[in-house]
């Protein structure tokens, strides 16, 4: 049994560490390729053929190695059903999953730090003998510390590996001893980072966050249009995916990651705001909505799902989650800025509502939705925002039942 904790406590620590280094390293070849390449060569236009080789890089990796970095639920998929995620293409794997991210993709870095923690994990699992038998919970919990460190919310972390979907077998919480483990492995991933945050003089800043939030009686009925609202951007956010993977098997590989490179740098130049994670720009929204009007917060709503379903079919690939919030926090905050005149002290209710309704019918896990949006919205908001989940996951439940069977994520996504 002690073997088994320093084991957990072991597991935070790598993923402690890995994420730490992800993160420098995205901030670092950010910094060269905005900001010193562009100062050297006299312009951002650098930017657009720096993508472009960057894009044609990661085709190339593409073809080699295999699509990576996988996402989010296709991960989880594999540790829960097939007890196993290849770790042998580790380099490659890494590369694809930090290119993306650098190069201004409209993607998060949830997807590609699960892959490679998982890839660690099974990596000791088939190196170290008493960890062998036990190598998918190990990664569940490598995987758990991550998520929650990368959000600053270890029970998201936990939630998002251990509930089940709702359309699946039901909620599923997990057992008292895994538990255990996952609070220590979540404690020493916490320590970890704050080690190196001290030696290194840096700091992971967690995602933006609106800090009040006034709900009135208006609000309350106001939320009859939100909801629907979140689950046309989560049925925008599907089509766009099924559009743009159609769109991708007709050109050729690396080609395709090419172009998307292309059209990244150009888009970066352009739009930034629709571009990156959407977690700077998130700051900018709640500053001030960035400086823009309700129909132009709404179009941008637009042209980030729309970006970040391209980017995730076409190559540049990476998360969802931070991009999806920022997505729905700029249409929330359009549609209070048309309903009410004194907009200030309701987008933060109308974002919030909105997102949780986008995010449960995306991911069908109420419970993870909700620890994950308190990452950004007032606690005040915790009983609206688990019931937009709730009723956004059983809309999509019915409009998916409607449009056929699903296939099983993981299958579905590795064969793309």
């Amino acid at each position: 049994m002690a073997s088994v904790l320093a084991l957990a406590v072991m597991l935070g620590g790598v993923a402690g560490t890995v994420l730490w280094l992800f993160l420098q390293a995205i901030s670092l070849g950010t910094s060269l390729i905005w900001d010193f390449a562009p100062s050297f060569a006299g312009g951002q236009w650098i930017a657009v053929p720096i993508c472009a080789i960057g894009g044609c890089a990661i085709g190339l990796l593409h073809r080699r190695y295999g699509d990576y970095p996988d996402e989010l639920d296709v991960v989880l998929g594999k540790v829960k059903q097939e007890k196993h995620y290849d770790y042998r293409p580790f380099l490659p794997m890494l590369a694809c999953a930090l290119l993306p991210l650098i190069l201004g993709a409209s993607v998060g870095p949830e997807a590609g730090l699960t892959g490679i923690i998982a890839a660690l994990c099974y990596w000791i699992g088939d190196n170290v003998s008493f960890a062998r038998k036990n190598a998918s919970t190990f990664t569940e919990l490598g995987e758990a510390a991550t998520l929650g460190q990368l959000f600053h919310m270890p029970l998201f972390g936990i939630l998002a590996v251990e509930e089940a979907p709702m359309d699946g077998e039901g909620m599923r919480l997990p057992r008292m001893e895994k538990l255990v483990l996952y609070c220590l492995s979540a404690g020493s991933s916490i320590l970890v980072i704050w080690c190196l945050n001290q030696a290194f003089n840096t700091s992971l800043e967690g995602f933006p966050s609106f800090s009040e939030v006034d709900i009135a009686v208006i609000d309350y009925a106001a939320v009859l249009l939100y909801i629907p609202a979140g689950v046309l951007v989560y049925l925008l956010y599907k089509v766009s995916c099924d559009v743009a993977q159609r769109s991708a098997e007709k050109v050729p590989s690396v080609l395709k990651e090419t172009l998307c490179g292309i059209i990244v740098g150009i888009m970066c130049m352009m739009v930034p705001m629709a571009m990156f994670s959407g977690e700077d720009q998130m700051a900018e929204l709640i500053g001030g909505f960035g400086g823009l009007g309700a129909w132009a917060l709404m179009g941008l709503c637009v042209l980030k799902v729309l970006m970040t379903a391209f980017c995730l079919r076409f190559g540049l690939k990476g998360g969802h989650f931070f991009p999806l919030i920022f997505a729905c926090s700029c249409l929330g905050m359009g549609m209070s800025m048309l309903l009410f005149p004194d907009s200030f002290s309701h987008v933060a209710f109308a974002a919030g509502v909105l997102t949780a309704a986008t995010l449960g019918a995306q991911m069908k896990k109420p419970l993870a939705v909700t620890m994950l949006l308190l990452l950004c919205f007032p606690f005040r908001m915790v009983f609206w925002i688990f019931v937009a989940a709730v009723i956004g996951g059983w809309i999509a439940r019915l409009v998916d039942g409607r449009s056929g069977p699903a296939p099983v994520a993981y299958e579905d996504e590795a064969s793309t």
